[in-house]
């Protein structure tokens, strides 16, 4: 059965429609959540032809109602990830959802999953017996970790923790490792498009490629290790012009960082006497916070504009 999607914005723009590099591509995504269906919405932007098969909502539910867990707990954001995207209710465990994902997969370049490696074996659906009965057939894992790991439970804030990403008791503001996965996974359809594409013995042949979420958050942990965003590091709070200051009515996140724009910074704050290479010393913290106090976020709006500073007002 299929279900319709309800239109919703995304708050993206638009990919253009001459981008549209996979139109005639078919992809069939199994996975739930948010790193596969985050993915698809990409890929369905990119003009591939995009099908989701899910199971059905748990007995008692509403009739036709999705069994991912995302259409539950934010219904918005399972909306938006599956605009354009054709959708499949079926019960894999069952010989009647079996026959179902069979047919689709005749007609799949890339199939997305995201169960651990158990999960798919007893599916019917490892690598090896998929590459059997349909060669032409690429895939892309999205798994927790890599390699031995595949098999741990964990989940996005256990990623990035695991990274150093988290700070206190406060839950990271986005669901980086997710996200970042998501992105990792569009990358890897590319590849596996491309690979297929190479001349040679696999001319013609799928693949299989293995996104773990674990190294999602990884990529996005580097510029910590390498100090960018420690405290002492210039994006992470030793430079006056990278900050986040209190204003009168509000708050203003600045990111005056090239000497140019921190020339600017410090010159509309009154500030003379400091050298925009060197605006790090807590004397420029102190003058350039005194200054923010005195503004609204109506006057620092018009400050960015007039002078072609980088910052962005906040409510309190």
């Amino acid at each position: 059965m299929v279900s319709p999607v309800h239109k919703a914005t995304t708050g993206l723009s638009p990919s253009p429609r001459a981008q549209q590099v996979l139109r005639g591509v078919r992809v069939l995504s199994l996975a739930l959540n948010l790193p596969g269906p985050a993915a698809m919405m990409r890929l369905h932007d990119m003009g591939a032809h995009c099908t989701k098969l899910e199971p059905p909502a748990p007995a008692g539910g509403k009739e036709k109602a999705s069994g991912d867990p995302m259409a539950l707990y934010r219904p918005l954001a399972y909306q938006t990830m599956h605009q354009g995207v054709r959708v499949v209710q079926a019960d894999l465990k069952s010989s009647q959802g079996q026959a179902v994902l069979q047919r689709l997969l005749l007609n799949t370049d890339v199939l997305l999953t995201s169960f651990r490696p158990s999960a798919l074996n007893k599916l019917g659906l490892g690598w090896k017996a998929l590459q059997r009965q349909y060669p032409q057939l690429s895939c892309v894992a999205i798994v927790g970790a890599p390699g031995v790991r595949a098999e741990e439970p964990g989940h996005d804030l256990t990623y990035v923790a695991e990274q150093g990403l988290v700070d206190g008791l406060q839950l990271p503001a986005s669901l980086f490792a997710d996200m970042g996965g998501s992105l990792m996974t569009t990358e890897a359809v590319l590849q596996a498009l491309l690979l297929r594409a190479q001349p040679g013995r696999n001319h013609g042949k799928g693949v299989l490629l293995e996104v773990a979420l674990s190294d999602a958050a990884a990529y996005l942990a580097l510029p910590r290790q390498w100090g960018l965003t420690t405290p002492k590091g210039a994006v992470g709070g030793a430079h006056a012009g990278y900050q986040i200051y209190p204003c009168r009515d509000g708050r203003v996140a600045v990111a005056a960082l090239e000497p140019h724009f921190a020339q600017r910074l410090l010159m509309a704050a009154g500030l003379t006497d400091i050298a925009p290479q060197t605006p790090l010393t807590p004397a420029a913290h102190e003058a350039v916070a005194r200054f923010m106090a005195s503004q609204t976020r109506r006057q620092l709006d018009r400050l960015a504009v007039a002078k072609d500073i980088p910052l962005h007002t906040l409510p309190r």
